[in-house]
């Protein structure tokens, strides 16, 4: 059961880094690409009826932590607590941004909250991409000092950053040269889903200039993996043991190969679903492939005192889990049903919609 309850819980972050990803995408583009007041309604438009559905699948990746690894749960909330909470302060802000900025016509206003909710998406990125490189490399877990251990085994406390700036300190960063490269990555890719979403829901002016935009954005992005799986497997021995050992696995490398390349010949695409599909395949593959390989370690220890937090020491008994199936089942019904209904409601292009937003 721990290994069901290990893909439901990865799958759930995946779904929220592709639905969730194409908002903080959107903002990104609305900030630093969108000049005209249409192109900025259209943006609006764009993700006006999805996002705050979206962000439903980041309450269940954690309500799902909390159920079925509670040691993780706790270890991750109390370790990054910090970020976390900056994070919740920036989901507020972007939140503010969509629904302030109708409230008064001014343009000063509009201007205030147009920022509030560009800068708060591309932060979003970036330190969602910082806590995948602080997942990947791992933490010192217990506070290991001179052989010692601060804390208990599972605890641990890692600040912004730490004086070199280097991931292979004995006590790291939140930010490191290694984790910000993974946040840089992160914001390239998904600004490039962003601008593939709007493409997709809209006829807006900068759809031309996103499509000449995105091929160059998808080399660039294309480097910058090569360079992490480089750093990966040079710093941590064995990275991809699981995925070299199992054939079956390469079907996930396969999968962000593949929309690596439909990303790039999508200027010459004529329908404006294919680069969505691109980006989507690429998030999907590359984060499948990230937690494929760790299987079935959760978040590592950079030291040799505390073992790894796994699916094994972090989660509960099996008639919790089995208890827990049931209702899972539920729930997850009810989840798809409102999605297909909420995507065949809001089909097609949406610059014109009137769902009643602001």
């Amino acid at each position: 059961m721990e290994t069901f309850w290990f893909v439901v819980l990865i799958s759930t972050i995946i779904i929220y880094a592709v639905l969730d990803g194409y908002d903080f995408g959107a903002g990104i583009i609305h900030l630093l690409f969108a000049k005209k007041e249409a192109d900025k309604k259209a943006i609006h438009q764009a993700i006006g009826p999805f996002w705050d559905a979206n962000e439903v699948w980041l309450i269940a990746f954690g309500g799902l932590m909390f159920f079925a690894f509670p040691v993780l749960y706790a270890s991750i909330f109390s370790g990054f607590y910090l970020p976390l909470m900056m994070m919740l302060w920036l989901l507020i802000f972007r939140a503010l941004g969509l629904e302030f900025r109708g409230v008064v016509n001014n343009t000063l206003w509009h201007n205030l909250w147009d920022k509030a909710f560009g800068i708060s998406s591309l932060l979003l990125a970036l330190f969602f991409g910082a806590a995948l490189g602080n997942v990947v490399r791992g933490v010192n877990l217990g506070g290991v000092e001179v052989a010692f251990s601060k804390y208990e085994a599972h605890y641990f406390f890692t600040p912004l950053w730490n004086e070199n700036f280097s991931p292979l300190a004995v006590h790291e960063g939140i930010l490191d040269w290694f984790t910000v490269l993974i946040a840089i990555l992160a914001v390239i890719t998904l600004t490039i889903h962003g601008a593939n979403w709007i493409i997709l829901k809209t006829t807006s002016s900068l759809n031309n200039q996103l499509k000449n935009l995105i091929p160059k954005l998808t080399l660039i992005m294309g480097v910058l993996t090569l360079v992490t799986i480089y750093l990966w497997i040079t710093f941590l021995d064995g990275s991809f043991k699981n995925i070299t050992s199992n054939l079956v696995l390469f079907i996930f490398p396969i999968t962000a190969i593949s929309g690596f390349l439909i990303l790039m010949f999508i200027h010459k695409a004529s329908n404006d679903w294919l680069g969505f599909l691109g980006s989507t395949m690429f998030i999907v593959g590359g984060l499948a492939t990230t937690a494929a390989a760790m299987f079935p370690v959760f978040l590592p220890s950079s030291n040799t005192i505390n073992p790894d937090l796994t699916i094994y020491n972090t989660g509960i008994n099996e008639y919790g889990y089995a208890m827990g199936f049931y209702w899972w089942i539920i729930a997850i019904i009810l989840v798809v049903l409102y999605f297909i209904i909420q995507h065949k409601v809001f089909k097609g292009k949406l610059d014109m919609a009137d769902y009643g937003h602001h």
